[in-house]
Parts: structure tokens; C-alpha cells; sequence
């Protein structure tokens, strides 16, 4: 068997598709292609075959994380989570997660921070509600104390912002506590805010 032809998809750009002896085989991402080191003429045997087939399986999983963590900064658990629903195999899984580790597109400790921002810069939050966010997110305990630790935002005050914004909303002061308490401020906080209002 003779690698006959290695073509740029037309609909994804970074891919190409290798055919062997005048039919479609395969198809590699760049890098992978590059990685395989495979050219024009090149003679395969059934075993080679079967291992390429296997990296392009292999090498379509890794796209697809990548993708995926692209959209927005994901914790480690989210996307170890989205390669078990596409049924991906644990070691698989491991590798991809390693790989994307190594090039910095998982990181905790950073996704952590900038949940903590971009939901300070969305709306006023309790960092109790923070906390259950990333934990949901299955962030380690250091990973958040450390996003935490660098919020300079008053509490106090984000709670006085959110009675201003939602008081249309909720003319009723026990229906603004329930609202503000399953945004994870405390009673006690709600209270005085309410009273200073």
C-alpha cells in the first residue's frame, strides 16, 4: 500500500486527508501530519495503517477538546468531563489532558481568576456564591482561595449595588432577603444593608 495523495480539507483548513492507493484512508491535522512525518509515494503495511487510523481518531479527540476549551476557560474537570461524554477512553483522556496542560490551555488556578472576574464584572456576587460556583466547577480548595484572595471588591458594597438594581424588581423586602440569601450573602448582611437602605 502507497500513500497516493495527502490533500488540505476544504471545510477545515488545519486538517488533511491522506489517501492510499487513490482512496480516502484517513485524515491528520497538521501538526499530527507533520508528527508522522508522511509524504507523497510513502509504502505502508496493514499495521501502519491501522496505528495512523488510530492517531487520526486520536488526533480529531484532541481537536475537539481543544475547540472546546477554546469557546471559554475551562477548569480540568469540566473538560475531562466532556471527553468521558464523547466516550473517550481514560488513557486517551489523560494524554489530551496533559497535552493541553503542557500548552497552557488548562490551568486552574487561572480559570479560577477569571471566573472571579468576569462574574464580579457581570454582576455583583457573595463570595460564598463564588465558592459554590467553582466548586461545582471542581476547582482544588488552594486554586479558589487564591482567585479569592485577590478580589478587592467590598461585599458590603456589592450587596448595597444589587438592593439598588433589583428594588423594581422586588418592592417586597422578604422576597429581595430570599433573592439576595440564594445569592449567597448572609442574613445578618442583608439585614443591615436593608436597614441602611
Amino acid at each position: 500500500m502507497k500513500i497516493t495523495a495527502i490533500k488540505q480539507q476544504v471545510k477545515q483548513k488545519d486538517r488533511y486527508s491522506v489517501f492510499v492507493d487513490g482512496k480516502y484512508a484517513f485524515s491528520l491535522s497538521e501538526s499530527a501530519l507533520l508528527d508522522q512525518k508522511l509524504m507523497l509515494n510513502q509504502e505502508l503495511n496493514e499495521r501502519r495503517l491501522a496505528e495512523l487510523k488510530q492517531e487520526s481518531t486520536d488526533d480529531k479527540m484532541y481537536g475537539l477538546a481543544l475547540r472546546y476549551g477554546a469557546i471559554r476557560q475551562r477548569s480540568e474537570w469540566e473538560i475531562r468531563n466532556y471527553l468521558e461524554r464523547k466516550k473517550v477512553s481514560p488513557a486517551l483522556a489523560d494524554v489530551i489532558l496533559n497535552k493541553l496542560s503542557k500548552f497552557g490551555y488548562i490551568d486552574d488556578e487561572k480559570f479560577a481568576r477569571m471566573w472571579v472576574e468576569n462574574r464580579r464584572l457581570l454582576r455583583p456576587t457573595s463570595w460564598r456564591k463564588l465558592q459554590q460556583e467553582l466548586r461545582a466547577k471542581h476547582v482544588s480548595n488552594e486554586a479558589m482561595e487564591q482567585a479569592l484572595a485577590t478580589d478587592d471588591i467590598d461585599e458590603q458594597q456589592a450587596l448595597r449595588e444589587l438592593i439598588a438594581k433589583k428594588r423594581a424588581r422586588y418592592p417586597d423586602n422578604l422576597k429581595l432577603m430570599q433573592y439576595l440569601a440564594r445569592q449567597g450573602f448572609g442574613y445578618e448582611d442583608i439585614k443591615t444593608a436593608l436597614a441602611e437602605e
